[in-house]
């Protein structure tokens, strides 16, 4: 079991995002009987998961939706094709944020190679 100070350090995040991600409904720690905040493993898995899915954009509403349909899901009810089509959709983005960024990264490749030219005696960096 993990402190939230641990589990902070593990994922290079702070208390405090934690600290909201539990709030938001995103993270369910077990706590001791005076109050403290314990993750095991399969909590630090899924924090990691979260954090991914912040970086690349996932609003915390959709990250929500994720977790209601995990928690929603049973032998009787099963949200995995649900599950599916959330995290299918949120590919979809983050292939186009990636195409983006290629471009910008080209168009930034053009515009250095540009001011190289302008000083040819400057080390080139690309």
């Amino acid at each position: 079991m993990y402190t939230i100070s641990e589990i902070s350090q593990l994922t290079e995040t702070t208390p405090h995002t934690i600290r909201y991600y539990e709030k938001e409904g995103l993270l369910f720690p077990t706590r001791t009987a005076s109050g403290i905040r314990r993750y095991d493993e399969t909590q630090l898995t899924w924090l990691r998961f979260v954090l991914r899915l912040r970086a690349t954009h996932m609003p915390i509403d959709q990250i929500r939706q994720y977790v209601e349909l995990f928690l929603a899901s049973s032998e009787t009810h099963d949200t995995s094709l649900e599950r599916l089509r959330l995290l299918e959709a949120h590919q979809e983005n983050v292939r186009q944020q990636l195409a983006e960024l290629q471009q910008t990264e080209q168009m930034i490749t053009e515009k250095i190679m540009a001011y190289q030219q302008l000083h040819p005696t400057v080390n080139k960096t690309i």
